[in-house]
């Protein structure tokens, strides 16, 4: 879901996000645009890209902001927070541990189903299978609202953003 939302974001700025950095797919930085990243990697390890795009270009942890679907939320549903653990989340914890401080902003996208997400080993496949036909206009309005949220997490910041998509 994560990758989806970067994709918005490309398509609403003009970026191209394909060159090949630190493991991810990346693209940005000109002329004021925000950079976009998408880690090539497995999913749990996904902090070693985090960390080499990082030090690449002299940021702070602060100033990114990770975005990745969560099972924990209803589908539909945002959840922005400034920083915080990894809530069992394997790549959110990757990221936390390469980078050494649980100060990192993220945007959380639900994607449980109203009956619950499955346990156990029903959970891989549940997380990779495509969205039912019914829910795909929820994923779509998601994935605007999410790429909105972004929008508002630089122009104006964690805390009007949390305020304004936080529901």
């Amino acid at each position: 879901m994560g990758f989806q939302v970067v994709e918005e974001l490309a398509r609403r700025w003009g970026i191209s996000v394909d060159h090949l950095e630190c493991n991810s797919l990346v693209g940005g930085g000109v002329e004021g645009r925000p950079w976009l990243a998408q880690p090539q990697t497995y999913m749990n390890r996904s902090g070693y890209a985090a960390r080499c795009l990082l030090e690449r270009y002299g940021l702070e942890p602060e100033q990114i902001l990770v975005v990745y679907d969560e099972l924990n939320l209803p589908l539909g549903r945002l959840r922005l927070r400034r920083s915080g653990s990894p809530a069992g989340h394997r790549g959110l914890e990757s990221i936390l541990e390469n980078l050494r401080t649980d100060q990192v902003p993220r945007l959380r996208l639900g994607i449980a189903p109203e009956t619950g997400a499955p346990a156990g080993e029903g959970l891989p496949d549940f997380v990779l299978a495509p969205f039912a036909a019914e829910e795909q206009e929820k994923v779509a309005e998601m994935i605007r609202r999410a790429a909105d949220a972004c929008e508002a997490w630089i122009a104006e910041g964690v805390e009007v953003a949390m305020n304004r998509f936080n529901g």
